[in-house]
């Protein structure tokens, strides 16, 4: 694709989706006309039965002709899918012209995928690379992809590539750092999950994968039903980002989730009290209107700045009892205007703030070289903070320059064993990279909740030789220079 022209790593991922599901559309296709094949009665089809409408399907179109595949994908498929209503794709008419689907499409809807296709385009440059693509993506399918775990790899794998942020400064939070955060939370089959600022829903696929690895032999039929959908939710305000996220979690079993195109901290997010595990990576330094700011975070955090707001969000949305993992940067720790120090005080004072987690300037790169900290806390609107555990974490498995590339230092199993037995970390000393600080000294210390404001520096003496003994190794020093530039002299 790089060699076709499409240099944009989320380019050529938008793209790749789009293809991925054309194919999956003719996967389910065939199972319907399996199942009936089979005597198992009529079954709702995706394509159309004109001729028109099954020249679509990735079966039918794979192995013709470059300039054929590319005048079926750009002239037919793309536009079908795009005007795709009640999990139904339009026909054509005779002239080529598109038949758009009217009156009821029945309660089944389209997923969360077709419904963001609206403002999709089609950049794939020629045939060639066209027909390259879907010839590559089938041998993967065929040879490599046996099951969805595979696809939801392969993708994942692809997203790991992004190495640009996206159209509003998004990017992707490392997957090694979001399965911890899933680890420190627990999710189970009965939570409730939700990312406002989802991104590529890696947070939702980490806490899918979670659930399934540690509860799947025992999940009851409505446990799967609600997996399969309600029990994952998400907002993003960049539509490309929504259509990924839709596509990362189909991949991995989760095919009706909630993702939803929506400004978390505007007035349209109305939601409260609706979830019971919030996972998060915000944005970050930026600012928002005023005045479209929600009334009720404003009460909360009275600022504009969105990595407050957004903690105030999570405080908002979750049912109490519930429970937060969400990266903030290090400035909400400490920073000393009002907003910060209310919601502070709020997290410390009326709900369970649990962990404090400072993370190294370079888990974000190449994106971003800020310093940023996980806040684990339980929303209880009675207190419940007695004593918040710090941990000063200095690496996570990689280096910490742009390359990022794999070192055997790694603080995140040790994060969360020690996260996990809380009741031992009691006679950890300051000196130590975990320990445990009471709320009242957090109190005095007007709400600070940066590491370095109650970890002790342990000092040890060095002792020097004796200033006679110095300056004669200095004399020593100035004979050797003396003597060799004597040396050179004599060779010029």
């Amino acid at each position: 694709m790089w060699a076709g022209g499409i240099t944009n790593p989320l380019t050529v991922i938008e793209q790749l989706t789009y293809l991925m599901f054309i194919r999956s559309l003719d996967e389910k296709e065939l199972e319907a006309e399996e199942m009936e094949n089979a005597g198992g009665g009529a079954m709702p089809r995706i394509f159309p039965q004109s001729e028109a409408g099954q020249s679509m399907r990735w079966s039918r179109f794979k192995n013709r002709d470059p300039r054929e595949i590319y005048d079926v994908v750009s002239r037919r498929v793309f536009p079908a899918i795009k005007a795709m209503r009640g999990g139904r794709l339009p026909d054509f008419d005779e002239r080529g012209e598109l038949i758009e689907i009217r009156g009821d499409t029945g309660a089944e809807d389209n997923g969360a995928f077709a419904r963001y296709m609206s403002d999709a385009m089609f950049l794939i440059p020629t045939p060639q690379v066209l027909q390259k693509i879907i010839t590559g993506l089938d041998d993967l399918y065929e040879h490599d992809l046996t099951g969805l775990d595979m696809q939801g790899d392969l993708y994942e794998y692809m997203l790991g590539k992004l190495s640009t942020a996206g159209h509003n400064g998004q990017f992707r939070t490392p997957k090694h750092i979001r399965d911890m955060m899933v680890e420190l939370t627990r999710p189970t089959p009965d939570d409730v999950i939700c990312d406002p600022a989802c991104g590529t829903a890696g947070f939702l696929v980490s806490a899918s994968e979670y659930i399934r690895a540690h509860y799947e032999s025992e999940m009851t039929a409505e446990q799967w039903e609600r997996f399969e959908g309600p029990a994952f939710t998400g907002f993003d305000t960049d539509r490309t980002m929504l259509r990924i996220s839709a596509m990362n979690l189909m991949l991995h079993s989760v095919t009706r989730p909630e993702i939803d195109y929506k400004d978390s901290v505007s007035k349209q997010n109305g939601i409260s009290d609706k979830f019971t595990l919030c996972l998060a990576n915000p944005p970050f330094t930026g600012t928002v209107d005023a005045e479209s700011i929600s009334d009720s975070l404003k009460a909360a955090a009275n600022t504009k700045k969105t990595e407050l707001l957004f903690v105030a969000l999570f405080l908002r949305m979750l049912r109490k009892g519930g429970r937060c993992a969400c990266i903030v940067p290090d400035g909400v720790l400490f920073g000393s205007s009002k907003a910060h120090r209310t919601l502070r005080r709020e997290l410390v004072e009326n709900h369970q703030l649990r962990a404090v987690i400072s993370m190294p300037s370079g888990v974000f790169k190449p994106y971003s070289g800020v310093s940023t900290a996980v806040l684990v806390f339980t929303k209880t609107g009675a207190g419940g903070t007695d004593k918040v555990w710090f941990y000063d974490m200095k690496a996570d498995g990689f280096t910490l320059d742009d390359k990022r590339a794999p070192a055997d230092e790694n603080d995140i199993p040790d994060i969360v064993e020690r996260f996990r037995n809380l009741d031992q970390e009691a006679a950890r000393e300051r000196t130590e990279q975990s320990f445990l600080v009471p709320k009242e000294e957090i109190a005095e210390n007007d709400y600070d909740l940066s590491v370095n404001k109650y970890k002790k520096v342990e000092y040890k003496p060095v002792d020097y030789p004796p200033t006679e003994q110095i300056m004669a190794e200095l004399h020593e020093l100035e004979m050797e220079i003396t003597s060799g530039l004597a040396e050179l002299e004599e060779m010029l």
